[in-house]
């Protein structure tokens, strides 16, 4: 698993981020945001924090600018790279600059107007900046110094093929135009976020704060003004910047002719609540967002994305350390075994009198002199042979202990990182063992519940049923009593029980009533006494039970 950290250094700020990479998986270990009144003890500061005393270090070029030039597309590489050096040159020289004071790199990129011509862009800075940068962290591991405006783009795929542009408000505002997912130009915008802050600090004194009360505002829309509770003092010292900023990109599109599909807004601002829909009011025909590292899932509510958004930058230069991106925008040579090779092709032996000048004072002459066959003689081929053979065996063993430390170096990191991983498993697995013991508590715990739960339903369902059984007995004697029937008393003595007592001058009148009472279901488990005659009136009672 490979690592690295991205430094985005500006006026009193740096955004750090650290990014691991395995496989084609990324994961951001560590980031955040310190403003500095001592650079130096800050960047000592965040390398204790990411443990990052030996990953690769890619940091932010500062001042850079841009221009363009157009070649043929039909020469061959190497008169190419010839032409695009010339170039450089005249434009130099046009602009009156001085060349060898100038350090720049270069993207080729098609030509969308004429295809037999190929589109040059060249980032360049004064060689003072990239020295600064690199003196800035001359103790740690820098392995990239790159143009901001030129890594950004690192932060999603532009997969879809649409021209995007993405405006990165920083200290300054750079405008990234993609077409079919590269980058096709880049202008600045002289203003930015630093003008914001500078305004808030007149009546803050404080940058960390001024950028706190950023964090914090809200842009209203015009259709949503009339939400807005309260009046914020601020706006006055934000809105002209943003302002400004959309009418300039405005011109630049308009200028570049190139027609954009898609607006990605990053930076300091992006962090000021509603701006992405500030954008899209002034640029209804667009779809305007806030740009998100491409790795980091948007649906998972334990991430805080602003968070992110806010060290987008130091994202981008870390992705461009771990290989995402151009390679030919890397503004700090790679080093190279110049010496090395400068060793094994140097001219051995020489003149009889150079030979003999400094003899015995160094090692080399010692060598060279045990090697003669006939000191006083300048070597010949075989000696100076035996003497290369000599100086790249020892530098081949040197090389050899030097991986060897490496390499076991290496293994002994990486079963320290095994055993922190086996650790931190039998850790999520013992979670896990308790998260299930408990969860299985816990569904019992619910089961006895829902059946408590249940049967108070019972209880009530029932206590309703009672409720309307009465009064709908009541109706059903009342439609199927016969005229000549008549009720002495109805008893409901307890629970469902009924007990009725009914008398009529005809015994079949009253057989009749008590045929109805079972046939229609009105009681159940019905029985009836024999009929008593007293004064020419039979008298019966009748027993059952309620049907519920």
């Amino acid at each position: 698993m490979s690592s690295c950290l991205g430094l985005y250094i500006e006026n009193n700020v740096i955004k750090y981020a650290k990014i691991s990479k395995d496989h084609d998986n990324f994961r951001i270990d560590a980031f955040g945001m310190k403003f500095y009144d001592n650079i130096d003890e800050s960047i000592k500061q965040i390398i204790n924090e990411t443990y990052s005393y030996k990953t690769p270090i890619t940091v932010n070029l500062t001042d850079e600018k841009y221009t363009y030039a157009q070649l043929f597309s039909l020469l061959s590489k190497k008169d190419l790279e010839k032409a695009v050096d010339t170039e450089f040159d005249f434009f130099c020289n046009e602009t009156g600059k001085n060349r060898n004071a100038l350090e720049y790199r270069r993207l080729l990129m098609p030509n969308l107007e004429d295809r037999d011509k190929t589109t040059c862009l060249y980032s360049y800075t004064d060689k003072s900046n990239i020295v600064g940068k690199l003196q800035i962290l001359d103790a740690y591991r820098v392995s990239q110094v790159v143009p901001l405006p030129l890594s950004i783009i690192n932060l999603n795929t532009f997969s879809d093929k649409k021209n995007s542009v993405i405006i990165n408000i920083e200290k300054n505002t750079s405008v990234t135009t993609i077409v079919n997912g590269k980058i096709q130009r880049v202008d600045i915008i002289e203003t930015g976020m630093k003008e914001i802050l500078e305004n808030i600090i007149i009546k803050e004194n404080s940058y960390a704060k001024a950028y706190e009360i950023c964090k914090n505002t809200t842009i209203y829309t015009s259709q949503g003004r009339n939400l807005q509770v309260e009046e914020n003092e601020y706006m006055e010292d934000i809105m002209p910047v943003l302002y400004r900023i959309i009418e300039r990109l405005k011109e630049i599109i308009i200028a570049n002719e190139i027609e954009v599909n898609n607006i990605y807004i990053t930076g300091l601002a992006a962090v000021i609540n509603n701006i992405d829909l500030y954008f899209q009011e002034n640029f209804p025909d667009k779809e305007c967002e806030i740009l998100t590292p491409f790795f980091i899932k948007k649906t998972n509510v334990k991430l805080n994305i602003k968070d992110y958004i806010e060290v987008n930058s130091a994202i981008s230069l870390a992705l461009q350390g771990l290989g995402v991106g151009s390679k030919e925008i890397n503004f700090k040579k790679s080093g190279k075994l110049d010496q090395l090779s400068n060793l094994l092709n140097m001219e051995i032996g020489g003149k009889k009198e150079n030979a003999n000048k400094d003899s015995g004072n160094n090692i080399l002459d010692k060598l060279k002199n045990a090697l003669k066959s006939e000191p006083g003689k300048a070597l010949d081929q075989i000696e100076k042979g035996m003497i290369r053979g000599g100086i790249t065996l020892v530098i081949l063993l040197v090389l050899y202990v030097a991986f060897a430390k490496i390499i076991v170096g290496q293994i002994n990191k990486k079963e320290t990182e095994v055993q922190a991983y086996i650790s931190d498993t039998q850790d999520i697995i013992s979670d896990m063992t308790e998260n299930t013991k408990l969860i299985t508590e816990r569904t019992e715990q619910y089961d006895t519940a829902i059946e408590k739960i249940n049967e108070e339903n019972d209880k009530i369902s029932q206590s309703y049923a009672r409720k309307n059984t009465l009064p709908n007995f009541l109706t059903e004697i009342m439609f199927n009593i016969p005229k000549e029937v008549q009720l002495t008393s109805i008893k409901n003595s307890s629970g469902k029980a009924i007990v009725i007592e009914a008398q009529s001058k005809e015994y079949d009148q009253l057989g009749y009533f008590i045929a109805k009472i079972k046939n229609e279901g009105i009681l159940t488990d019905v029985t009836s006494t024999s009929g008593v005659k007293q004064d020419e009136v039979i008298k019966i009672t009748i027993e059952g039970n309620l049907p519920y």
